[in-house]
């Protein structure tokens, strides 16, 4: 079901299909959903921040944050689904949420893989103080968003003095062991690109933040993956005001990648909202594209019920299989 966020006026009517089109031409028929290995919980829209590349429109005044009952039954079916290897925490800032340090404990408790999608600056929000510690106990990948390397340019996309706060959280980090070879505490950093462009080539990125991160500021991390911003939401509406969303999506659609279709996080991951909707993807979540047949996390007794099932797909798909593709870990290629 098409919902009501925003979404580029030209992805409407038969432009939605023309994703489905695409993978036909190809010989890759109707995109299909594998076994499921990765639950991604999207605990509300709360932020302290408002980035303006955010796919999500999360803010400091959103009042979209999960409730109790809703994280519980999320648990329920978790422990009902031995195929989940993964839980992907995300936000908003995912740790202002109430039942954040519940859904690690137990996620690890249960032998899960945890990843935050950690936006760097909450590390000193109010009631934060301990967060790190917390982190590093329970071995939870962080996952944390640096759209550049330079100040400027991250604070000309998330707010004035974000980048010297970013850089204060990764120096603490690497104190206490993230991104530190052989220490086990993961710390991977995320790329956006600031304007209506293609992510560069994830490797020769990668080596320039190091290589930078390390010369100028004494950091380290281990990874750092490129992310395609989705046209939708912020992002949709800032191509708008310049007048460059029929050339991103020419982008995107010119560069449409076979090779991507197989890797799409689609396959193996499914989107929880915080209301306890099910979705795809999290820009499928964040358009309110339910998953076909538009089920709960009530509705179902175990995530592996979703195996083998059909996925909602838009225009707003090219994004993923444009280029080298894009995924919540990254390139594809």
């Amino acid at each position: 079901m098409a919902g009501k966020s925003t979404l580029l006026p030209i992805l409407n009517g038969s432009a939605s299909a023309d994703f489905r089109d695409t993978l036909r031409q190809h010989g890759l028929g109707e995109l299909r959903r594998r076994e499921v290995t990765t639950l991604q919980i999207n605990v509300g829209k709360l932020c302290n921040q408002a980035c303006h590349h955010c796919h999500v429109e999360a803010g400091p005044r959103r009042t979209e944050i999960m409730p109790a009952n809703v994280a519980e039954r999320i648990l329920t079916l978790l422990a009902a689904t031995p195929s989940i290897q993964t839980v992907d925490i995300t936000g908003g800032a995912p740790e202002l949420n109430a039942n954040f340090r519940a859904f690690v404990s137990e996620a690890r408790r249960m032998g899960k893989h945890v990843i935050d999608r950690c936006n760097l600056t909450v590390l000193f929000e109010p009631g934060e103080e301990t967060l790190i510690e917390f982190l590093a106990a329970n071995q939870v990948e962080i996952t944390a968003s640096l759209p550049c390397y330079t100040e400027s340019n991250v604070d000309q996309q998330r707010g004035k003095g974000a980048f010297e706060k970013s850089i204060r959280a990764l120096r603490l980090l690497n104190t206490i062991g993230y991104g530190q070879g052989g220490s086990g505490l993961v710390l991977n950093l995320v790329y956006n690109p600031l304007g209506a462009s293609l992510p560069p080539p994830q490797d020769k990125l990668e080596a320039d933040y190091k290589r930078e991160l390390r010369d100028n500021f004494e950091i380290e991390f281990d990874r750092l993956f490129t992310i395609t911003n989705m046209p939708i939401k912020r992002f949709a509406e800032f191509l708008l005001r310049e007048g460059k969303e029929e050339a991103y999506m020419g982008l995107l659609r010119n560069h449409f990648n076979r090779a991507t279709v197989d890797k799409l996080m689609c396959r193996d991951l499914i989107s929880i909202g915080w209301d306890g909707k099910i979705y795809d993807c999290d820009f499928n979540q964040m358009l309110e594209l339910e998953t076909p047949g538009g089920k709960s996390i009530w509705e179902i007794e175990s995530f592996a019920e979703l195996a083998n099932s059909p996925v909602a797909t838009d225009s707003h798909c090219f994004g993923c299989t444009a280029g080298a593709g894009s995924s919540c870990g990254g390139s594809l290629q």
